[in-house]
């Protein structure tokens, strides 16, 4: 039995990394471990087009992956004979199973009929999956979000994905236009568990244990695929756990999420990037942790307004240098559309 399988036969509920482009790296996946870490991760999306070949840090964070959990490659593009190729080489590597990419809502995407943009086009996600189910040998996965413009679509996919004898399905109950601001339908997400043959993973805001305790009874999901969440909070893979054994959860304190930032601006470093460059890259991680750090949003106020590691860290440490816990739930702030468009590709 597969990496995968194993898992998805075990009696507690899979807790999965969401992929999530220019954040999943290697140094990443390996952070995310030394704080319990999910049970399996997946790569950031691999390229697909006809001429590409595959993009070697994604590689190495297969090859060098140190987790001690399996890892998802997954795929991304519409062309077939390079899907399949890429399939082929993906298979030679220590993966647990090969993801194909029908939910990513980035406009450079989508508009390329790639990723959530195939959405649009049933038919030729039927004849996808057909192709790459019959060239891939160990288990085939599918991410997917509800449809392009409209959930009234996801009745159509439903079928297709049933029939091509998929291993897991996850399904982001959010369309692609409604990216990440909208609420999550979580309850297309309990009908393709009602429907499909296989497992489902649920994903989409699950942002502390007691919200993923809900959305795993609501949707009867096998899983829980977390992205932005796990960002935010490191500790939530294990709080999680903790939530469903009936254990105390754990609580970080300020001074625990400031060291967590500490080790996140390690982790990341590029040798020989410019500071400035580096502090602006923080950001983007910040971006999604600050919204649990103020109610007011001064804290991102701030660190956005940064452009040294000296001024970063003060501002960090003002906010964070308190022994007081965090839930690390975000705060409703209100913050403008072009605040979190760096990541909306997550």
């Amino acid at each position: 039995m597969s990496q995968l399988r194993d898992l998805l036969h075990s009696s507690a509920p899979v807790l999965a990394l969401a992929p999530m482009q220019d954040v999943t790296d290697l140094a990443f996946m390996t952070l995310m471990a030394r704080y319990g870490g999910p049970d399996i991760y997946w790569t950031e999306y691999l390229r697909v087009h006809t001429v590409s070949t595959p993009e070697k840090w994604v590689v190495q964070s297969i090859k060098e992956n140190t987790t001690g959990r399996p890892i998802i490659a997954q795929m991304i593009g519409n062309d077939i004979p390079a899907l399949i190729r890429t399939a082929k080489f993906l298979q030679t590597l220590p993966i647990a199973a090969i993801d194909l990419n029908l939910g990513c809502p980035a406009p450079v995407v989508y508009r390329k009929c790639a990723g959530g943009g195939l959405l649009r086009e049933p038919k030729r996600v039927d004849a996808l999956l057909g192709a790459l189910r019959e060239a891939v040998t160990i288990p085939f996965t599918v991410k997917t979000r509800l449809g392009f413009d409209s959930p009234a679509v996801f009745d159509e996919l439903l079928p297709i994905f049933a029939r091509h004898s998929l291993d897991l399905l996850t399904v982001h109950a959010r369309t692609v236009l409604e990216m990440y601001r909208s609420e999550v339908h979580y309850d297309y997400i309990a009908r393709a568990v009602a429907a499909m043959p296989c497992p489902v993973m649920a994903n989409g805001n699950v942002y502390s244990a007691a919200k993923a305790a809900e959305v795993l009874r609501h949707t009867g999901a096998r899983g829980l695929m977390i992205g932005r969440g796990a960002i935010r909070n490191p500790w939530l893979f294990t709080q999680i756990r903790q939530h469903q054994r009936g254990e105390p959860l754990f609580v970080p304190r300020g001074r625990d999420v400031l060291d967590y930032i500490r080790a996140l601006y390690e982790a990341v470093t590029t040798p020989g990037i410019r500071e400035s460059s580096q502090v602006q890259k923080m950001k983007k991680y910040l971006n999604y942790l600050g919204l649990a750090v103020d109610a007011e949003g001064q804290f991102l106020h701030q660190i956005r307004r940064v452009a040294t590691r000296e001024d970063f860290f003060r501002i960090c440490e003002e906010f964070l240098g308190h022994d007081r816990p965090m839930s690390l739930e975000p705060f409703q702030l209100a913050l403008k559309e072009t605040d979190l468009l760096a990541g909306e590709h997550l």
